[in-house]
């Protein structure tokens, strides 16, 4: 084969002027060289996954559609932690005694009601629902009426005048006249007597079975392999079981994990599964090795993954899904070694637990996939130690907290807490005994940056794609990473109430999940201050080169290419980038950044130009 050189010198100290190449403090010239006989691993896919847990508004009011807060009446209506409101002098009882769901239900008194505000309404846009409701017979008829001006003319009322002693099922349907930001939910009896309340729900009308619609047309564009759920902190008090059943029958729970939340219990593995099936991606369950027992997992994956002749195989069909769920990935506990965890023990101990886990698990379905608890350093080389016979991978976890005066430097903070995780496991692989003959690899299956912000900047981008550079120069160790979490709180993509938009590291796992290639490439001479890494599609016929540039320069970036001819074709390039590193998008405005795909030539050119603060995947067709 022909090889087509291209020459360019690094400066690893100052940059000069646009369209420079850089200097080598130690010597002329430094040639950048790609050989694409070099390959590495394949790049599992894997990689690409994705982690959603019960915190904050990633699920409850990101991708789940429900409006409506502590539906089921966790907290005593009236006081400061509930939405619930009395509606003027309303006198409003709490019900312990036979509660519809959960620990208590209102009891009201007519004529009288209760209210929930700062509901976020959109124009002409339909809202449905349903109310549960029941009364001592005194009562005529209720209202329940969605308001979102103060106008008399700005509401929409539905009345219902079956008020039995049983609870009802009344389904309610809305549409509003205009957008709203603090619209309100009234719920208000007439004549005497009093009516108690079981559980209300409101979605918008176009959600996909219980999901945002505006989140899941964006989720499936990300098109994540895989999504590890339900947590995260939240699985160390987590009962599996509260989330099947009828969904206004799950009960309410205080949220162990984050104290500050409510879990309505609405989204357990029933609609999880109903998640990764709308978004045809795998499904990754992790268990609660915290405050559960090994039994309570071993009947969790018999309910996902039995059949119907055992008991919870049974109980999943009786919940509305016949066949079993199949699932192979499953996660034992999360983070265990850490004082912040609930039920956390001693590395002693926990080895003992986790090995009790795997057993019953495997016992429950031999064929699944397990994914240990680590933690870089004395734990997980004592959980390699002690349990490499009963775990497939070892999860690692990091989260990079701090910032960085020189931008280059903050880029670098993921790429290098990636390379720290797998130097340990290259290490233990030459050390441990009890990895001999075996290959358990790494899912570092919570990544990502940490820090004060709500939404993510350019910056973060060229960090997460930094970080994706060196899982790829990893592809022999690292088969799995989730990064954390999907939808807001640290994610992705972003959403307001009433819209949905992708954050700058959600652009980042775009392009790269669609454009880059699968087999990794040797790249290799000084590349600072750029990242770069190369890989060629599966089929061999295209290289896609990823690059990073955290400098203010507009950069010429010409390469040596050994073993392989580019062919006369069109070239293209997919560019994330903005000349503000602060720079980020916001739900329902106009995008600041986005995936800008552009064909630069026939093969012709013997430079890549590189943008500033940018990240490219250029695309090579070869002969």
């Amino acid at each position: 084969m022909s090889v087509i050189r291209f020459i360019c010198i690094f400066a690893l100290i100052a940059v000069i002027g646009a369209g420079n190449c850089f200097a080598d403090a130690g010597s002329e010239t430094t040639v950048v060289t790609i050989d694409v006989t070099k390959k590495a691993e394949p790049i599992s896919e894997y990689i690409y996954g994705q982690f959603i847990e019960h915190l904050g508004r990633c699920i409850d009011g990101g991708i789940w559609a429900e409006m409506i807060n502590d539906r089921k009446f966790y907290f005593t209506v009236g006081e400061e932690k509930s939405p619930w409101k009395p509606l003027g002098n309303a006198k409003v009882e709490m019900n312990r005694k036979d509660p519809f769901v959960g620990e208590q239900s209102p009891q009201i008194s007519a004529p009288g009601g209760i209210v929930q505000s700062r509901l976020a309404l959109v124009a002409d846009k339909e809202y449905i629902g349903r109310i549960r409701l029941k009364g001592d017979g005194q009562i005529q008829a209720v209202e329940i009426n969605l308001i979102w001006a103060d106008d008399p003319n700005s509401r929409q009322t539905i009345t219902t005048e079956k008020i039995t002693a049983d609870y009802t099922l009344t389904p309610l349907s809305f549409r509003s006249k205009a957008n709203a930001n603090n619209a309100r939910l009234e719920i208000t009896a007439r004549g005497s007597g009093s009516f108690s309340i079981g559980t209300v729900s409101l979605m918008p009308a176009d959600n996909v079975e219980g999901m945002r619609a505006d989140t899941l047309k964006l989720l499936k564009e990300l098109d994540s392999p895989i999504y590890r759920w339900p947590g995260g902190n939240f699985v160390s008090g987590y009962d599996w079981r509260d989330g099947i059943g009828p969904r206004d029958k799950r009960p309410p729970r205080l949220n162990l994990a984050w104290p500050d939340k409510i879990e309505s219990n609405d989204f357990g593995i029933h609609e999880f599964m109903t998640f990764c099936r709308l978004l045809e991606t795998e499904p990754y369950i992790a268990v609660n090795s915290g405050l559960g027992d090994a039994h309570s997992a071993a009947k969790q994956i018999e309910y996902v993954n039995g059949s119907t002749d055992t008991a919870m195989g049974a109980a999943r069909a009786a919940n509305g899904h016949q066949e079993p769920f199949g699932v192979k990935w499953w996660g034992i506990g999360n983070e265990m070694y850490g004082d912040w965890q609930l039920g956390h023990m001693s590395l002693g101990h926990y080895t003992l637990k986790h090995n009790r886990f795997a057993a019953a698990m495997r016992q429950a379905d031999p064929s699944i996939k397990l994914v240990a608890v680590g933690d870089a350093g004395p734990w997980s080389e004592g959980m390699l130690k002690s349990c490499a016979d009963s775990m497939d991978l070892i999860a690692e976890h990091f989260y990079c907290e701090r910032e960085k005066e020189v931008l280059a430097d903050y880029v670098a903070l993921i790429r290098d807490n990636v390379r720290r995780k797998v130097n340990a496991h290259r290490d233990y692989r030459k050390r441990l005994g009890s990895l001999r003959d075996k290959d358990i690899r790494i899912a570092i299956d919570e990544w990502n940056y940490w820090y004060g912000p709500r939404h993510y900047n350019m910056k973060d981008a060229m960090g997460i794609a930094a970080g994706l550079h060196e899982m790829f120069r990893s592809s022999d160790i690292v088969f799995m990473a989730n990064y954390a979490q999907t939808v807001n709180v640290i994610g992705a993509i972003k959403t307001s109430r009433t819209a949905a938009a992708f954050d700058t590291t959600g652009l980042v796992l775009k392009m790269y999940r669609r454009r880059f290639g699968l087999i990794p490439v040797q790249v290799s001479g000084v590349t600072e201050p750029l990242d770069i890494a190369a890989a060629l599609t599966e089929d061999n016929t295209k290289l896609t080169i990823g690059v990073v540039n955290p400098t203010e320069q507009d950069l010429e970036m010409p390469i040596e290419l050994k073993n392989a001819a580019p062919a006369k074709r069109d070239r293209y390039r997919w560019r994330i980038a903005h000349p503000d590193p602060m720079a980020y998008n916001e739900p329902g405005k106009r995008a600041k950044i986005k995936i800008e795909e552009t064909i630069f030539g026939d093969g012709a050119s013997d430079t890549l130009r590189i943008p500033p603060i940018s990240v490219c995947i250029y695309q090579l067709p070869l002969e």
